[in-house]
């Protein structure tokens, strides 16, 4: 997934989780000062992220998401993130 297919499917999940206009959202626009998402909406979109694809935004990463820019990056490095290493009883 491309970072504008990645930013429109975050954009279009903020504005129905959250009922915010779809068409104010950009890459810039702040989780808390623009969109009014306090820590337990930032706690819920995490949780909804982690059901979407399957893989957890480590807290040291998540604490530093301030824009749905930033979203899109912390999911373009999850994707880019190395798999778990298999044991050896999962390898044969």
């Amino acid at each position: 997934m491309s970072r504008d297919e990645l930013f429109a499917w975050v954009a279009d999940l903020l504005a129905e989780m959250f009922e915010l206009d779809r068409a104010a959202l950009t890459p810039a626009s702040n989780l808390y000062a623009d969109l009014d998402i306090d820590s337990i909406d930032a706690v819920d979109l995490a949780v909804k992220l982690k059901q979407m694809t399957g893989k957890r935004l480590q807290p040291e990463v998540f604490k530093t998401i301030r824009t749905i820019g930033d979203v899109v990056d912390a999911l373009v490095g999850l994707a880019q993130a190395e798999p778990e290493p298999q044991s050896e009883a999962q390898a044969v």
